[in-house]
């Protein structure tokens, strides 16, 4: 998977970039996301994985598009198609998303607490952490009952934890050393 999205960063960078400059970022991410699902179509994986020739394989990727894909993203598949890289399209897609979201100060956290949040609780989250991350928050809640109580903040790189779990946890190790 790490492979594959080395291959795909700089693909999705330099749209990523083409948007912005074509002021275009939106008509790209819809071009993209669905190109992505057109790539990850088992049919058409086996067909983008088989020894079919560049030209034909871009043609036949286009046509199954059809006007999803303006003249810039045809030109895309086209160059993915002869580098042998449309099969990374929907890992382009999901870079092209984090570009966009860092563009856009946005970011999704993840939220796994003991108990399900209220909309005043998720209220009150949101504006917590829209302030110490600098970035405007979307957030993705789970329940957990084993946390016992508290919840686990995912961010990114950022991980909070307020469970007890975590606290019974390091208590237990502490008195044990």
């Amino acid at each position: 998977m790490s492979e594959l999205t080395t291959v795909a960063r700089p693909y999705a960078k330099a749209a990523f970039d083409f948007a912005v400059e074509k002021n275009a970022v939106a008509k790209w991410q819809e071009m993209l996301t669905f190109a992505g699902a057109v790539a990850d179509n088992e049919e058409m994986h086996e067909l983008l994985t088989g020894a079919v020739a560049a030209d034909t394989l871009s043609d036949i990727f286009v046509n199954v598009c059809g006007e999803q894909l303006d003249e810039h993203g045809q030109n895309l598949v086209k160059v993915l198609a002869e580098n042998k890289r449309l099969a990374a399209l929907p890992e382009i897609s999901t870079l092209f998303d984090a570009f966009k979201a860092d563009y856009d100060k946005e970011i999704e956290v993840d939220v796994t607490s003991a108990s399900a949040l209220t909309d005043a609780q998720q209220s009150d989250l949101i504006a917590s952490l829209e302030k110490r991350l600098a970035r405007k928050v979307k957030l993705n809640c789970n329940v957990d009952p084993a946390l016992i109580a508290g919840m686990v903040i995912n961010a990114g790189d950022t991980v909070i934890d307020g469970s007890v779990k975590s606290k019974l946890n390091r208590l237990a190790d502490a008195l044990q050393a």
